[in-house]
């Protein structure tokens, strides 16, 4: 049963929505991931970001959200839900910047110019709330954080932008693919020895398409 909170605002509990929709996490990398939001992008696009509460949903599956500051971002999104609407559409759009860019790196090219100022401008605004934490651990004596602003609501954003500039600036880029499925187009890391990957997830895409070439042998020996 939907509360009226929901139905009003689309701002529910991050347990309403993870009943709703489990994101893939199948991407390698926290960008690539937040990028396959998205499903069947060039064929029928399902868009899984609907809502405010979709968004810190997805903080709170990936880790980078504890389950108290997945509330608190909640409360405030419900307190400004216009607030909120504007900052998942910014959202939003920086993900179809990091799309963009990632897919021109996928076909071994520059990203565009535009892209590049825009993933710029928002890396400069989500590293502002960057911090550096002692931790006292043996290997390190200091760690990254982000500030603990009830009101940030784009917060879960900003650990999507760190992981973008890293990746993109790393030795990693020359490995991020396409998913050769021809409904998918999701991207992921290719880990494999060879590079040889060609599907986001072997279980899915790879065995559905290894059903579609048997189903096509079938047809044609038929």
């Amino acid at each position: 049963m939907v509360s009226t909170s929901t139905a009003e605002n689309g701002v529910a509990s991050p347990r309403e929505k993870r009943a709703e929709y489990e994101f893939d996490l199948s991407g390698g990398r926290l960008c690539l991931d937040f990028v396959n939001t998205v499903s069947g992008r060039d064929t029928v696009p399902v868009e899984h970001l609907n809502t405010y509460a979709d968004l810190v949903a997805w903080g709170l599956q990936t880790g980078d959200l504890s389950g108290a500051k997945a509330e608190a971002l909640l409360r405030e999104g419900r307190r400004s839900p216009k607030e909120a609407a504007r900052i998942l559409r910014e959202v939003l759009r920086v993900r179809e910047v990091l799309y963009r860019a990632f897919l021109a790196v996928a076909g071994g090219d520059e990203p565009r110019r535009a892209d590049v100022d825009a993933l710029n401008a928002a890396l400069g605004r989500a590293m502002a709330r960057a911090r550096i934490e002692a931790e006292g651990a043996a290997d390190a004596c200091c760690g990254w954080c982000w500030d603990d602003d009830p009101y940030a609501l784009d917060r879960p954003l900003w650990p999507v932008l760190r992981s973008a500039a890293e990746l993109l600036t790393s030795d990693e880029a020359s490995r991020v693919r396409v998913c050769d499925a021809e409904t998918c187009q999701w991207l992921f890391i290719d880990t494999s020895r060879n590079r040889s990957r060609r599907w986001c997830d072997m279980k899915v895409c790879g065995n559905r398409a290894k059903a579609q070439r048997h189903y096509r042998k079938m047809k044609a020996g038929a």
